[in-house]
């Protein structure tokens, strides 16, 4: 049966690289994406979003975001803006966070402080509501990316 190879990069690293992947699920800019293999090409946006990648009887979770995904009938190919895998969410820091953009949110000065702080809560509770499920059934064994 056909698999695929499924790379996430961003800037800085290789986040997650694995070969015989059985689905991608990506956050598109226009909804949520299924990719299985022999899947049309196409290159889409990212949203900021729960990337799951599903082999065999695993499932693992990448927070990324934005960027782009191009994908082939054997490859998907993510390159984020910014990317982490779930097992390197620091749940507490993310709290300090979420409460640093809450603040921020109740004291803005300006329309772009607002803004601002309004992707940063958002991008705080991702990787809270991601970081946070993060053992349970969901091994964070696969894709051995490196942190370089």
């Amino acid at each position: 049966m056909a698999k695929l190879n499924v790379e996430i990069v961003t800037g800085e690293r290789v986040v997650f690289s694995e070969q015989d992947v059985d689905m991608v699920v990506a956050p598109g800019a226009d909804g949520t994406l299924g990719v299985l293999p022999q899947h049309a090409p196409l290159i889409t946006l990212l949203d900021a979003g729960e990337l799951r990648i599903k082999k065999g009887g695993s499932e693992q979770s990448i927070v990324v975001f934005g960027g782009f995904m191009e994908v082939t009938p054997d490859r998907v190919v993510v390159l984020a803006d910014s990317a982490e895998r779930a097992e390197e969410i620091d749940v507490a820091e993310a709290e300090a966070a979420r409460g640093r953009a809450e603040s921020s949110i109740a004291n803005r000065q300006e329309t772009a402080d607002l803004a601002l702080a309004t992707s940063s809560l958002r991008q705080a509770n991702l990787r809270l509501k991601i970081g946070r499920r993060r053992g349970g059934s969901r091994p964070p064994t696969m894709g051995g990316g490196s942190s370089e």
